[in-house]
């Protein structure tokens, strides 16, 4: 599993005109999920997302999480994260996950990013056509890779 992360200062998801998901300062998690990927990757990420000190403390140090912050989540499906560019100029999205293993798992981050936060998490809207609209600040930007570990 495979997660952009981007320090916001507000994002949002439309879906054929209709917000579906909506922050104020948080995160915005574009996720994707990768053949083989598990729920112990969903579990491990998502802890990881809510758990990272990316947010400026008092003395402006990345000293705290969106947990401490009391930051919003929202979570945008991306299977083009998974893309391979090894061949040619066009990608290739074999190692993405079809969308009955990638929809469970999706979700498990969802529900394990909720439950690390302890609120409620937005979210985008799977397999559709999303516009996302997002204020970065800083800017700060992180990539993870569950595989990987980091």
């Amino acid at each position: 599993m495979r997660a952009v992360l981007q320090r916001v200062s507000s994002a949002r998801v439309t879906v054929a005109g209709e917000i579906t998901g909506e922050i104020g300062p948080g995160l915005l998690v574009l996720l994707g999920v990768q053949t083989g990927d598990t729920d112990d990757d969903a579990r491990w990420l998502a802890e990881k997302t809510v758990a990272l000190r990316i947010f400026e403390d008092a003395g402006g140090k990345l000293n705290l999480s969106v947990a401490d912050t009391g930051g919003g989540l929202l979570v945008v499906s991306q299977f083009t994260l998974i893309a391979s560019t090894r061949k040619g100029t066009r990608p290739s999205f074999n190692d993405a996950a079809r969308p009955d293993v990638a929809i469970p798992l999706y979700e498990a981050f969802v529900r394990h990013a909720s439950a690390a936060l302890g609120r409620p998490v937005a979210t985008g809207r799977f397999g559709e056509m999303m516009q996302v609209a997002l204020v970065n600040s800083g800017p700060v930007t992180l990539i993870l890779d569950s595989r990987l570990r980091e």
